[in-house]
């Protein structure tokens, strides 16, 4: 029997970042927008719904007098991604 996969993590952009996320301690919004190609109010919502799942924590704050948002993935998150990947082999594994 196939896994259950994820539906919050089953949008290619909230999977992106999830994935860079994954790789640094935080990343702010800019870094983000950048690295995952998307627009800003996209962004905006897809890190939003993150957030609501606990899988995100969001600081915002100012650099000089810049507003900031700031990024990091939780336990939850790191939890969730990795069991997304399990399901994703299952079906890997399936086809092969």
């Amino acid at each position: 029997m196939f896994k259950e996969l994820n539906p919050l993590l089953h949008s290619e952009l909230r999977l992106a970042v999830m994935s860079v996320l994954l790789s640094v301690e935080s990343a702010d919004f800019v870094y983000l927008r950048e690295q995952t190609g998307a627009t800003a109010g996209n962004l905006s919502v897809q890190l939003d719904k993150l957030q609501k799942a606990g899988y995100i924590t969001i600081e915002k704050g100012f650099k000089g007098k810049m507003p900031r948002t700031t990024c990091a993935i939780t336990q939850d998150g790191v939890a969730a991604f990795e069991e997304y990947v399990a399901a994703l082999r299952s079906y890997i594994g399936k086809g092969i």
